[in-house]
């Protein structure tokens, strides 16, 4: 069959769910990862041809997408920063949110001191896919990287993130990546750190309404709910942490619920941190708690 065809069925088998648009331009990753055309073969080419084998394959991901699973499942992959991540559903979707957390550790004068021979250490809690610990790591190439956490799932696949050729031609070092319970004894056998970043679950339950079914029924809930009754469990292990394991001088920035900017802010105040304050996002919404150590 031909391409355009194709493209047509794709987006209206998808609009049933999402907006015409959004439905399109996921058609165009599907097709771009599986068949290697672009979203402009089928105009340059309008009799460009699709293989009733590759029809069947195409079609098969179009009917995973219109049962509301997210396109990077699908795919095995997202991404993040400017660098394609492998994903499954035992990781979150890299958000572009959160970029901005990794910008704003890459601007910090902490980052700038690599430049002048002076390597700085990092931990990452509740890692996931890994996208942070990685991107802290080739960004900042010397950059020693830790990260931890509780799933098996997720630390498969943060560790088997492959970016060997941009480690080679920059002699970035890979990320460590442990298992380790965040809410349980602070692991301090890793030592201490320049920088602590977490982006933990902090969704509560009762904004489950609020969510899209392809977040509320395929991504990972461990990774992303937190009970009503205690919201902030994970920035008070998150501070306990940092406590323990952050160089003086050093500081942390973590991603939060915007509903709990103060609250989450007095919980590094009363771990004895300094310079507690609130970052929004590009969508002016409070995205980030950042807090020194003395």
């Amino acid at each position: 069959m031909r391409l355009v065809d194709l493209i047509k069925e794709g987006t209206q088998t998808l609009s049933v769910i999402y907006p015409e648009r959004e439905a399109r331009e996921m058609v165009y990753v599907a097709l771009e990862k599986l068949l290697g055309t672009t979203r402009h073969t089928h105009i340059l080419e309008p009799q460009h041809m699709v293989s009733d084998e590759d029809a069947v394959l195409v079609r098969e991901a179009f009917s995973m997408m219109a049962s509301s699973e997210p396109l990077q499942y699908v795919l095995g992959e997202a991404w993040f920063y400017g660098r394609k991540f492998n994903v499954s559903p035992d990781v979150l979707i890299p958000r572009p949110e959160t970029e901005l957390l990794c910008r704003t550790v890459i601007d910090s004068p902490s980052a700038m001191a690599i430049s002048d021979g002076c390597p700085i250490r990092l931990l990452d809690l509740c890692t996931g896919s890994g996208c942070i610990a990685w991107t802290m790591a080739l960004e900042l190439p010397g950059s020693d990287v830790v990260a931890v956490d509780i799933s098996d799932g997720a630390l498969k696949v943060a560790d088997g993130q492959d970016f060997f050729e941009e480690m080679s031609s920059t002699g970035a070092r890979k990320p460590q990546f442990f298992k380790a319970d965040v809410l349980a004894q602070p692991l301090t056998s890793l030592g201490q750190f320049d920088i602590i970043v977490s982006n933990p679950p902090y969704v509560m339950e009762s904004e489950k309404p609020l969510m899209r079914n392809n977040v509320l029924n395929y991504e990972p809930h461990l990774a992303l709910f937190v009970s009503d009754d205690d919201p902030l469990l994970f920035y008070r292990a998150v501070a306990e942490w940092a406590a323990l394991m952050l160089k003086p001088g050093g500081y942390g920035i973590v991603e939060i619920n915007e509903a709990l900017p103060s609250d989450t802010e007095e919980i590094f105040r009363n771990q004895g941190f300094i310079n507690v304050s609130t970052i929004k996002d590009l969508h002016d919404r409070d995205r980030f708690v950042i807090f020194k150590s003395l």
